[in-house]
This record gives structure tokens, C-alpha cells and sequence, in this order.
């Protein structure tokens, strides 16, 4: 069965898709089978696609963002997933909020998988403008966790 993880970020239109589609390329290319989703602590994006900025940064990349829509972070999605990986502290409070008693799955910082980059928080495009960087951030990240899965 496939290790099971959701992204988190604020309004899962820019951090959250953009590590998805980041770590389902990088994971098909090593041949590595996940089940991958993303979403947000907010419900302001609901059902909308990514941030056009962010899709265009990330097209320049080789990355397909359009099929996504934003979903915001459940309860149940402690039930559905193995990992979840979250891009801030705020969004790892806002997540360990709706945590169901005893259930133990991880919550983590998703740079925890890029110790060496300078920061343990993945900065929001959104209000930063610096899709490059935020993309370079997750590229990182992504290859860090598929060592870290034995990949």
C-alpha cells in the first residue's frame, strides 16, 4: 500500500498544491507509488484552482498545477493519511486543532526534509511574491522526503 500524506498550508492555492504536484513528479520519476493530496487550514479558496502566479511559476518548472481546486483541511483527513506535512507553524496549530482524540498520525514541518536551506518554514508566495524561491523550498523538500522514505 502506498505511504499516504497531505500537504497544509493557509488557503491551498499556492505552498500546499505546489509540493503535491512536486512530489507526485518526483516520486513517479524515481518509479515510487504515493497517494498524494493537499489543503488548506482556510475555507477562503474552497473549490478555486491555485494562484495564477503560482501556476505560471510552476509551469516554467515543468508543473501542472490547473487540475487542482483548493479543499480545506478536515478531520477526517487525520483518518485518510499517513504523514501530514504541513508548511508553517501556524498551519501545524491550526491542523493539531482538529487532531481526533488518540489518533497518532505525524504532523510535521515539511522542511524538517531540508535541514540544510535556512529555514524550518516554507514563506507564502502569496504575500512574499517569490514563487522561484518557494518552488526551489519545495524542490528540495521533495527530494529529502523521497530519501527519507528509502526511495
Amino acid at each position: 500500500m502506498p505511504v499516504r500524506l497531505i500537504f497544509v498550508c493557509l488557503g491551498n492555492i499556492c505552498r500546499s498544491p505546489t509540493a503535491e504536484v512536486v512530489l507526485r513528479a518526483k516520486a513517479q520519476g524515481r518509479g515510487v507509488e504515493l497517494t498524494l493530496d493537499s489543503a488548506g487550514t482556510s475555507g477562503w479558496h474552497v473549490g478555486e484552482p491555485p494562484y495564477a502566479p503560482m501556476i505560471r511559476a510552476a509551469a516554467l518548472r515543468g508543473y501542472d498545477l490547473t487540475p487542482l481546486r483548493a479543499r480545506r483541511f478536515e478531520a477526517g483527513d487525520f483518518l485518510r493519511f499517513d504523514v501530514v506535512l504541513v508548511m508553517d507553524e501556524a498551519n501545524r496549530q491550526a491542523v493539531e486543532a482538529l487532531r481526533p482524540a488518540g489518533n497518532q498520525v505525524p504532523v510535521r514541518l515539511f522542511l524538517d526534509h531540508a535541514p540544510d536551506c535556512g529555514t524550518s518554514e516554507v514563506p507564502d508566495p502569496y504575500y512574499t511574491r517569490d514563487f522561484n524561491g518557494t518552488i526551489d523550498l519545495i524542490e528540495r523538500a521533495a527530494e529529502g522526503l523521497l530519501d527519507a522514505l528509502g526511495t
